[in-house]
């Protein structure tokens, strides 16, 4: 039997909703025997987007089943207040760092690569694929796709609003705290592979003659086995790094750091 249920949707969350729907209470019509996830999925928010779920004034995991006159309150991340005793979506956070960006993300891929992150590009793999691998690995999954963020097997997800690369990394790191954990210069920005410093001698048959005889300090890549060194690129790389650690300016459009 369907059920009725009164649905409030709290923050960024209202972007998912049609106009009419946000900011408010609103009545939807659940389809036969709906848990919460397919509800509030059905509706347009991906599940991978809500921290916490309330329900007639309880906390409730993704498989809580809707009945008649239900009342549930969604809300995103909570920057400022803990409420871990509350959470029941995700059986546990992710320990290591590591994600898994869309096709359409390549450019963000990179920046995250340049602060250290293990990151992997999803090129030409289908949604089931990424979803799996997503959860096998347990990489946090970066995406424009609302559809893909909405498949059972994805437990950790972000969905990323802005268009530009540097607006992406800003919020990818504020939304996900991570200015503390970047390191970088330690990943290989074409493979994700580990860079580790290298002496002249291993690395001469890898560069041009000029930046043999200019420069001494390179780093190779584990896996590509690509040569880095600190030519003129690498004084844009810098500056795009200390633009990211330094902490978005204060955008509403962002989504972070406004009022």
């Amino acid at each position: 039997m369907r059920a009725t249920a009164e649905f409030r949707f709290y923050e960024e969350l209202n972007d998912f909703l049609p106009a009419r729907s946000r900011r408010h209470p609103f009545r939807y019509v659940c389809a036969e025997n709906a848990t919460v996830k397919h509800a509030i999925e059905a509706l347009g928010v991906p599940h991978t987007e809500v921290e916490l779920i309330v329900v007639n004034g309880d906390s409730v995991d993704l498989s809580r089943r809707i009945v008649e006159g239900d009342r549930v309150s969604v809300y995103p991340v909570f920057e400022s207040l803990d409420v871990t005793s509350l959470l029941k979506i995700r059986n546990a956070p992710l320990r290591e760092t590591r994600f898994m960006v869309d096709a359409h993300l390549g450019a963000l891929a990179k920046r995250l690569r340049l602060l250290g992150f293990d990151t992997l590009c999803a090129d030409g793999t289908d949604d089931a694929e990424v979803s799996r691998r997503a959860a096998a690995e347990r990489r946090i999954l970066l995406t424009r796709d609302r559809e893909l963020l909405k498949r059972k097997a994805v437990t950790h997800g972000c969905y990323v609003r802005q268009r530009r690369p540097s607006d992406q990394l800003a919020y990818v790191l504020e939304r996900l705290q991570l200015r503390n954990a970047a390191r970088p210069f330690t990943r290989c920005l074409e493979c994700n592979g580990i860079l580790h410093f290298s002496p002249l001698s291993e690395v001469t048959h890898r560069v041009p003659e000029g930046v043999a005889k200019s420069f001494r300090r390179f780093q190779s890549c584990g896996g590509c086995e690509r040569v880095y060194w600190r030519g003129t690129h690498y004084r844009a790389l810098e500056k795009t790094v200390r633009q990211a650690l330094a902490g978005p300016a204060v955008d509403e459009k962002l989504g972070i750091g406004g009022g």
